[in-house]
């Protein structure tokens, strides 16, 4: 990854709680104008992009964070029962959950034409993406006999931020706040944890790469009067 491009998204990845999100409630975010979408809460583009061009994407590993004193107020209310998750529990669900996003976006990006780069180019775009202030509601911890019961699996705030590969020009950006397994009081554990995030990392995968290609047919795109639809 280049000297500063991990940094740069950093800053709004971290950020990218209540905060970040009333911010981007604003018309104008950084240069970038907010347009309506079907697709995603919160999109924001630079104006006149044009995103023709680009037929590769650059796709930088991404980033995932838990909600803030969420391992702080998740061993407050298991006190009691005596199931606790541990640092590692989060090391290794952040990790896996990378993995799996990751393969994702690549996996959705191909399939909807674009050929994955390695290196920027003339006609390739730089994607980074990441989930922010995960919430797992219910985390089932490997050592406990307790059973949990919750009407979702938990939460997550994905942020994904496109520029240009080679000017680093900032050309898009694109929040959203969702749950995840939003299917009833059902038994959660580890593995019926880790699918529904799973649907819902494929599911920003296949949105992204469905809005790049609405965008190139869009482009140069009028942000003053477009509407990205289904």
């Amino acid at each position: 990854m280049a000297w500063n491009m991990k940094g740069m998204l950093a800053g709004v990845l971290l950020a990218a709680s209540a905060p970040l999100l009333a911010q981007a409630t604003e018309d104008n975010w950084e240069g970038l104008v907010r347009v309506k979408s079907d697709k995603i809460e919160l999109v924001y583009l630079a104006p006149d992009a044009d995103f023709r061009p680009y037929t590769q994407v650059l796709l930088d590993p991404s980033e995932m964070a838990m909600e803030k004193n969420w391992l702080r107020d998740q061993r407050r209310d298991a006190s009691s029962l005596g199931s606790q998750a541990t640092e590692r529990d989060i090391v290794r669900a952040l990790d896996q959950g990378r993995k799996q996003f990751d393969s994702y976006f690549a996996e959705a990006f191909t399939k909807a034409g674009f050929t994955i780069a390695t290196a920027p180019g003339s006609d390739v775009v730089r994607i980074r993406s990441g989930v922010v202030d995960i919430d797992v509601v219910a985390p089932d911890v490997s050592a406990s006999r307790n059973r949990t019961f919750s009407e979702e699996a938990g939460a997550g705030t994905l942020v994904v931020e496109v520029r240009d590969s080679v000017t680093n020009a900032l050309l898009g950006r694109a929040i959203e706040r969702r749950i995840a397994g939003d299917n009833g009081p059902w038994l959660r554990t580890s593995a019926s944890n880790r699918a529904d995030f799973d649907r819902l990392f494929r599911r920003w995968a296949e949105t992204s790469a469905e809005g790049l290609v609405e965008l190139k047919r869009l482009s140069p795109v009028d942000v003053n009067g477009e509407h990205l639809a289904r």
